[in-house]
């Protein structure tokens, strides 16, 4: 007398996908978050800002533009940015399923995945209010700021998704290590005092509702570009240092790469503020500071490995090889 052979146990459906969706879900978020920097931009300098008179309701009863005679492009712009919002949602909800059920992987790297989502969320609410405050520059600044955090998180994760969960080991001397966190913290100060550039000049809201920043647009300015060039100078010292290193060729690339993106924007910045301050180039500069963003993310985590990622038994192999490999 035989036994009938146990069919094989087939896995849940998330844990079939991950392997083959996670890199690609966690990607696209990415290019998501830094194309709504583009569309939010052209909302900002479009002065479209008020072209939907509420939220989430473009007008009231009504959550799509209307055409008529009357109707501007505004409440197209607008709600075509809202639209990607929406887009993107879906977007950080699949990532969140992915990689918060991941059970093989640390919880760090699991509440990670879940950034994108609370970033859409927070950003969902923060536009409404900017509207209703009639785009002050503060809200719109900081509308801003949240994304370039969110474009620095979602390069995290996607960094943190090709490596392993073990003790982060630096692939650089201690000095050029350490370094890593100055070049961030000017970042964020590069970021911080573009945002207050732009909330103080003609860009800073609605072309109707002229609310400024109350201070000197071209004496920020100058202190914005002295920002740039220490930033500069930091990234310049630790690339240098990179290059004389032992270091594989991941963190050289990535760190001209952000050289190369660093020294675009300051061309962009210098050209748009003696050229009058063209929306084209303004929109240009900030997609060009969420690229800024997602580089310096991107080249601090080539400089240290976490070992391969785990491998679990029936769930096929990992999506790709670590970014950090030597």
């Amino acid at each position: 007398m035989t036994t009938p052979a146990t069919a094989p146990v087939r896995p849940p459906l998330l844990d079939r996908l991950r392997p083959r969706w996670t890199r690609p879900a966690i990607v696209a978020n990415l290019i998501g978050q830094i194309v709504i920097v583009g569309t939010g931009g052209a909302v900002r300098l479009t002065g479209s800002g008020l072209g939907c008179s509420t939220w989430p309701q473009c007008e009231p009863g009504e959550f799509t533009p209307r055409f008529h005679e009357a109707t501007s492009i505004h409440p197209f712009i607008e709600f075509g940015n809202r639209t990607i919002t929406g887009v993107l949602g879906i977007l950080a909800i699949v990532v969140a399923l992915l990689v918060f059920s991941d059970r093989s992987r640390s919880a760090a790297y699991r509440w990670l995945g879940l950034a994108p989502l609370a970033g859409v969320a927070v950003q969902a609410v923060v536009g409404g209010i900017t509207v209703l405050v009639d785009l002050h520059p503060a809200i719109v600044g900081g509308h801003l700021l949240i994304s370039m955090a969110l474009i620095a998180a979602s390069t995290w994760l996607l960094v943190r998704s090709a490596e392993g969960d073990a003790r982060p080991e630096p692939l650089v001397d201690r000095t050029t290590y350490g370094l890593r966190w100055l070049l961030a913290a000017l970042t964020v100060v590069v970021l911080v005092l573009g945002v207050v550039v732009t909330g103080a000049g003609p860009h800073s809201g609605d072309e109707e509702v002229g609310y400024r920043f109350a201070v000197d647009p071209y004496a920020m300015a100058r202190v914005h570009a002295a920002s740039v060039w220490l930033f500069v100078a930091v990234l310049a010292v630790m690339l240098w240092r990179v290059l004389r290193s032992q270091v594989g060729g991941r963190p050289r690339t990535v760190g001209l790469v952000l050289l190369g993106v660093t020294l675009g924007q300051g061309l962009i910045g210098y050209v748009q503020l003696f050229t009058g301050l063209p929306i084209a180039l303004v929109n240009l500069h900030m997609v060009g500071a969420a690229l800024l963003a997602a580089g310096v993310v991107s080249f601090c985590g080539t400089l240290r490995t976490r070992g391969p990622v785990p491998v679990v038994p029936g769930a096929g192999a990992p999506a790709a090889a670590p970014l950090t490999a030597v």
